[in-house]
């Protein structure tokens, strides 16, 4: 069973069961009205060891930071300000005493930067390597919330940032080279929270959600819920390095990835670069179409390279 073969039975599964006002699977994160035109927001997210990160190639100060940041960078995608956590460890016996302290310590002042309280959690031992579980929960104008099923023929798509850096550090780290610029980026992720944020309050913006496995992968989500297709031009992708195929592939950016009516796509491209100083990137357009299915086009032609992002099994 795929990664999405194992959510979609869960759905199927839980499908009888009240979810009391709560939203169904789909999104960066389940939305709960709470009244006055409010909805709570709530995602959660793991990293395993040996498998997200390893212990020797990164300092537990930034992986307390990176176990909070993948988590608030959900809550962004929403389109909704982040405002709680909880958190969860399983640790071996030797990291519980200066380890732990240093973990909490990033996890602290990431939290602190973005007045995001820690509101509960648990800890127990491990027999196989750390065990990080972080739920994130963001409060905002139900109006403002961003769907990955809400993208519109015509739409121009959106990045956030330049991708690739943190598949690119990745590789670095796997070579035993961890004091690049690249393998410190990889380690370091910054999520853009303030940036979507202002997104969520702009109606001209459809659909929208952060890129961790990689573009040629989570724009098929938008797609897939959103029953349409994508033309993206290569030649625009704003690829870390000049390569392509880890910026499409890589993962573990979390930059945030959207939609904008075409009509309005240059005006909130001048409005972010004005309001943030930092450019966004349009990468393509959504199209009609039956398939969920990405077109890649370079210089105006059809092109049909082997792309697929990561899959966690």
């Amino acid at each position: 069973m795929t990664e999405f073969g194992l959510i979609e039975y869960v759905a199927r599964l839980f499908g009888d069961v009240d979810r009391q006002g709560w939203e169904s699977i789909g999104d960066d994160c389940t939305v709960l009205p709470i009244g006055g035109g409010e909805v709570l927001v709530m995602t959660t997210d793991m990293l395993q060891e040996d498998v997200h990160f390893l212990r020797g190639a990164t300092s537990a100060y930034e992986l307390g930071r990176k176990s909070l940041t993948v988590n608030l960078s959900d809550v962004a995608a929403m389109g909704i300000k982040p405002v709680a956590a909880l958190l969860s460890l399983a640790l071996p016996s030797d990291a519980t005493d200066e380890w732990a302290k240093e973990f909490l310590d990033g996890f602290h002042s990431l939290a602190k930067e973005h007045g995001v309280a820690l509101v509960g959690g648990d800890t127990t031992s491990s027999k196989a390597g750390i065990s990080i579980n972080v739920v994130a929960i963001g409060r905002g104008r139900a109006e403002c919330v961003k769907r990955r099923a809400a993208a519109q023929v015509g739409d121009v798509i959106f990045v956030g940032d330049k991708l690739g850096a943190s598949a690119l550090g990745l590789k670095d780290i796997l070579r035993g080279e961890y004091a690049t610029a690249l393998a410190e980026v990889h380690r370091n992720p910054v999520a853009q929270i303030a940036e979507g944020e202002w997104l969520g309050a702009r109606e001209e913006v459809h659909a929208m959600m952060d890129l961790s496995d990689g573009l040629a992968s989570d724009l098929c989500h938008i797609l897939k819920l959103s029953h349409c297709g994508a033309e993206v031009d290569v030649e625009s992708i704003p690829a870390v390095g000049g390569d392509v195929e880890s910026a499409v592939c890589g993962g573990e950016d979390y930059k945030l990835l959207f939609t904008v009516a075409g009509s309005a796509a240059e005006q909130l491209q001048r409005d972010f670069r004005e309001h943030f100083g930092v450019e966004i990137y349009a990468v393509g357009r959504i199209t009609a179409s039956s398939e969920a299915e990405i077109c890649w086009m370079e210089n105006g032609r059809k092109i049909t390279p082997q792309w697929r992002g990561f899959s966690h099994f």
